[in-house]
């Protein structure tokens, strides 16, 4: 078929045009660039926050500095950054824990209720986010666990009535991944069962002897 001068030839089908949309889209993320976080350039656009290759001597401890704060938006910062840092840090976590000890004692001490729900889920995040960090926290337990005891049996009336019950809540929650959110699991109570459970499957053979010394009412989940 001869095809007449001025007339317009046939249209290109829609897939010829496929290949240069995925080139181009290609090209866009090639442009993203790769950056530490907390600097200037993981606010440009296309930059992808590389949260594996932040000091965690210097951020681990800052952020657990902040679990005192009680208002928005630095209490946010502050929950969302150490529930991030902990889901990433891997083997770079045990080596900060000795300096985590403080800030944690320091948030229990305000014996706030916003705080104490904010720090145990902390807490328990920390003992199951990297291997040997539940056995490292054992020595500390002088400084975590008094506070513990004093609001053991808040909320009382709403625990389960057998203690082997939160255990097998937990573990279920824990294999479906934690809920660390503010607005929810917010019972003292509950958390504290929950993180007393969590020391002493974590903590060695060593764990519940000092969980028992600390906090005489506190029986083997095992």
């Amino acid at each position: 078929m001869v095809m007449e001068e001025g007339r317009p030839g046939p249209s290109k089908p829609a897939g010829d045009r496929r290949p240069q949309q995925r080139e181009k889209k290609d090209k866009q993320q090639d442009k993203q660039q790769a950056c530490e976080g907390f600097s200037i350039r993981a606010m440009m656009k296309n930059s992808v926050v590389e949260i594996e290759n932040l000091d965690y001597h210097y951020f681990l401890p800052l952020f657990f500095d902040g679990l005192c704060e009680t208002e928005f938006p630095y209490e946010f910062f502050a929950r969302q950054g150490v529930h991030d840092l902990l889901e990433h840090g891997g083997n770079k976590i045990l080596p900060v824990v000795p300096q985590l000890i403080i800030p944690i004692k320091n948030a229990l001490n305000l014996r706030n209720r916003q705080v104490l729900c904010t720090t145990l889920k902390v807490i328990q995040h920390l003992v199951v986010s990297a291997e040997m960090v539940g056995e490292a926290l054992v020595p500390y337990y002088r400084q975590i666990l008094p506070v513990l005891s004093i609001f053991k049996h808040m909320n009382a009336a709403s625990l389960p009535h057998h203690k082997a019950e939160v255990t097998r809540a937990f573990l279920f929650n824990l294999g479906d991944g934690i809920e660390y959110s503010q607005q929810k699991r917010e019972n003292v109570g509950v958390l504290i069962q929950e993180t007393l459970e969590l020391f002493e499957r974590y903590g060695g053979e060593n764990a519940y002897i000092n969980i028992k010394y600390m906090i005489p009412t506190y029986w083997s989940c095992m």
